[in-house]
């Protein structure tokens, strides 16, 4: 292999996170130059955004736990954007779409299709067994017009038109999702105006919290001290603003961070009080994937709205729903997602095959049993390592911050970035998230064996570090 850069490709001054000198590194050291040349193709063919131009390099094939790089090379995948709850291929989603295809492949928005009410049955049945209240469900293809269709309907069942979200949090691409999303990675950059009406706070994050709370050597923060100052500022701006029509968040935050007790039971009060509906975006956390189907049943919480997306369509084809309170069934004269694969048996027969195999083959509670191995594994190489400043997670959403040092918790990014790099080359893809968290979101199937071989290969990457 030749040391030449790989051409094509922008450079670092795109202000894009794949451009960095140490990922051209990694692609020189490990790429052909077949792989490189598709690359170049990759970068010439597309619209260049952050975070996904250039690519990383090419795969060929995506199986279980495993993706396959065109070089031959096996990455265990716990990133997978997290659609691959049921882990890639699963054959009996395989399965349904092509027997849905033989079957039926397209349904005009005028028709029923009797696998897309299914899908709307089971999912209404999983969203009162969550709430208490039968839920009524809008498909879209894809999370983002999900969560703009939630948006709609908030402001048409209560009359308002503002919504309060949080600043950090990701909702989507679409103009409404971004608007209330809280990334500046998706506002700026000449997207505004946004959507009027979006108001934002500071997240709940205890490990930094926003309103200066300290946490013990666990993460754990003193509630008594604090008094959970996050979810009063809720009550305190729903009551200011007084015609807010709804809160938009995630559950469990996919940095990721985990609410602190009380938190949503305070918010979901304080939303009842004021008029406000509750969304709660499960579109990466739903479906099990932090060992229960919503990551909104460990607070005790009922959602008005839920949307869910992502691992949906199992990992193969793309569907997101909103569910609503069967009382928000308030829109009848107006349009709120009209979309052309609105009721699409095979997307359709995807989700259910989908479900299916998660209740089948119980991986709700195995993404709880192996994420609580996975914490107990992570808090050892805490003790160990002084790089890692806190470890966190629920079920088999997991997080490691990297810190320079744990008194300022100055954020180790280069050092986040160098891990990432030593664990590629090592047959482990993963996701650096706000650059120093190294994000761990295997498929529910994980096996105690395969979590251990990731661990090790974090541990001694890790490691490497103090040299």
């Amino acid at each position: 292999m030749d040391d030449e850069p790989i051409t094509g490709l922008p450079s670092q001054s795109e202000s894009d996170v794949n451009s960095t000198p140490r990922r051209a590194a990694w692609q020189n050291e490990h790429l052909s130059d077949r792989s490189r040349t598709l690359l170049g193709r990759d970068s010439r063919a597309f619209l260049h955004q952050s975070v996904s131009t250039p690519c990383l390099a090419p795969i060929v094939k995506a199986e279980g736990l495993y993706i396959e790089d065109m070089d031959g090379r096996r990455y265990m995948d716990f990133h997978g954007n997290n659609v691959h709850h049921v882990g890639h291929a699963h054959p009996r989603v395989i399965a349904a779409i092509k027997a849905q295809l033989d079957s039926l492949c397209f349904a005009p928005r005028r028709f029923a299709s009797e696998r897309a009410v299914e899908l709307a049955e089971a999912l209404g049945e999983r969203f009162r067994c969550l709430t208490g209240n039968q839920g009524r469900v809008l498909f879209t293809t894809g999370g983002s017009d999900a969560v703009e269709v939630a948006i709609k309907l908030a402001r048409i069942a209560t009359g308002r038109f503002k919504t309060l979200s949080f600043w950090d949090a990701f909702h989507g691409a679409g103009f409404g999702a971004s608007s209330v999303g809280g990334e500046s990675l998706f506002r700026g950059g000449g997207h505004g105006p946004l959507l009027p009406g979006s108001e934002h706070l500071a997240p709940f994050g205890c490990y930094r919290c926003a309103y200066g709370h300290k946490v013990d050597a666990e993460g754990r923060p003193d509630l008594a001290s604090c008094a959970l100052a996050c979810a009063q500022m809720v009550g305190y701006v729903l009551e200011r603003e007084g015609d807010v029509a709804a809160v938009i968040a995630e559950p469990a935050r996919a940095v990721p961070y985990i609410p602190p007790p009380g938190y949503w039971q305070a918010v979901r009060d304080a939303c009842a009080e004021h008029g406000t509906l509750l969304i709660f975006d499960e579109i990466p956390t739903g479906l099990g994937k932090t060992g229960r189907f919503f990551a909104a049943e460990h607070d005790g919480a009922a959602p008005d709205i839920v949307v869910i997306g992502k691992a949906l369509g199992g990992g193969v084809l793309p569907v997101a729903a909103c569910i609503a309170r069967d009382d928000l069934n308030v829109a009848g004269a107006y349009a709120l997602g009209h979309y052309t694969h609105e009721k699409n048996p095979v997307t359709a027969a995807a989700a259910l095959a989908t479900l299916g195999i998660i209740e089948s083959e119980d991986l709700v509670a195995n993404a709880a049993r192996v994420g609580a191995r996975a914490l107990e594994r992570m808090h050892d190489m805490k003790r160990r390592h002084a790089l890692i400043g806190d470890v966190r997670g629920r079920g088999l959403l997991l997080g490691i911050e990297l810190v320079e040092d744990r008194d300022s918790k100055r954020p180790a990014r280069a050092a986040a970035e160098r891990v990432l790099y030593r664990a590629l080359a090592r047959g482990l893809s993963f996701k650096n998230t706000m650059g120093n968290v190294l994000t761990l979101t295997p498929p529910l199937t994980l096996t105690d064996a395969e979590l251990d071989r990731a661990l090790d290969i974090l541990d001694v990457c890790i490691g490497e570090e103090r040299g």
